[in-house]
């Protein structure tokens, strides 16, 4: 086997998605073995200096920055992964790819449309690689989801529903801002289910079923102040707790979406089902390893839900890993998306979902929340 070529990595930001792309970086060759790229962990940028050492450390990184602009700047670096908090998604981005880098950036591309096109715009002039990390298209049963609907087994689509739904902001003591609660606060984060829950629904819906064309939703906050934890004032809160909207997709079917972090009981029930004239599938994240399948031209003596179980060779990605009935995880979600966008380096073609791909994403965000605040439908 020849020599794989290097790519070196300069991550920013060491929070919970800094170890799930690490993890990426560093298990894919163990894995995809016929990739030509190696990803190398040449830099990690963060300003708490014990913090980010500490993460080099553990992770295998070769040094470290403290200013991101410093890592863009750095001759030895490939490919910037951006895992800041939303409000710096936008900077980053357009900086490294003028800087001729390429840019994989955590979800969502950035907190509103307006601020994501020229993100867009930066990485196609620049014309370098990019990619946004939607990991839940790499769920090896979401990804056989995509080649049944497109295979046309499940007829003209009818509805389209997804939900995600959490627990973890009930409490009113629970401050926002800062280190692990930016989440909370709309000035960092944008928005709040929206863009950071129902984002993942609408990326998953737009790729297995086409384009969204209007919206109608509601949104609720149901703590309306929280102390910041910056300032350590008791301060609005301008982020959405809950979200639910309804819609039209292009190809004539419906959509229902539901998200909230107010749904005791769940830490991240993220589900889908999409019903067709012929068939319909459905997925659950908390049973990830399996699809429910049900096809209406089954006998009617045995027909009824197929609970599929994700594990053998010829399922997507299945290959890689274990022997059948064996299972894997969310982890090996962004394995698949390291895998997939080194593949596309060795084949020139993009890895998707693209920067463009991830606007459409924001663009739909953008219209619930003016269609919430607004109470009237709203076209995306």
């Amino acid at each position: 086997m020849s020599e794989k070529k290097p790519l070196n990595i300069g991550l920013v930001g060491y929070g919970f998605m800094g170890r799930t792309h690490s993890n990426g970086y560093k298990r894919v060759n163990d894995f995809f073995p016929d990739l030509a790229h190696r990803p190398v962990l040449k830099a990690i940028c963060a300003r708490n200096e014990e913090r980010r050492t500490a993460f080099a450390e553990q992770w295998g990184f070769e040094s470290t920055e403290s200013d991101w602009r410093e890592l863009v700047k750095r001759d030895d670096i490939d490919a910037i992964d951006i895992c800041t908090p939303n409000d710096s998604h936008a900077e980053i981005a357009i900086a490294a790819a003028e800087a001729g880098k390429m840019v994989l950036c955590e979800k969502p591309l950035a907190r509103t449309a307006e601020e994501s096109a020229p993100m867009v715009e930066a990485v196609e002039k620049a014309g370098v690689a990019n990619t946004v990390w939607y990991n839940y298209r790499r769920v090896p049963a979401v990804t056989l989801a995509k080649q049944i609907v497109d295979s046309g087994k499940l007829g003209q689509i009818f509805h389209y529903r997804a939900n995600f739904l959490q627990d973890w902001t009930i409490s009113a003591d629970l401050p926002q801002g800062g280190e692990g609660l930016w989440r909370l606060d709309v000035d960092a984060a944008g928005s709040g289910v929206t863009g950071d829950l129902l984002a993942h629904c609408i990326d998953t819906a737009i790729w297995l079923n086409g384009s969204i064309s209007d919206v109608s939703a509601v949104t609720e906050t149901f703590i309306k102040e929280r102390q910041h934890t910056l300032t350590g004032k008791v301060e609005k809160v301008g982020i959405d707790d809950a979200c639910i909207f309804h819609c039209h997709f292009a190809n004539g079917s419906l959509g229902l979406f539901e998200s909230t972090r107010y749904a005791r009981g769940h830490k991240a029930l993220y589900t889908f089902e999409i019903n067709g004239a012929d068939a319909s599938i459905r997925w659950d994240l908390h049973d990830l390893n399996r699809l429910e399948y049900f096809d209406h031209r089954d006998d009617s003596t045995t027909r009824g839900w197929r609970n599929v179980h994700i594990t053998d060779g010829d399922m997507p990605y299945m290959d890689k890993w274990w022997v059948p009935g064996l299972c894997i995880g969310y982890e090996h979600t962004f394995v698949h998306q390291v895998a997939d966008f080194l593949a596309s380096l060795d084949n020139g073609t993009p890895c998707n979902p693209t920067f463009r791909d991830a606007l459409e994403t924001t663009k739909v965000c953008d219209a619930v929340l003016a269609s919430a605040k607004d109470r009237a439908w709203k076209d995306v």
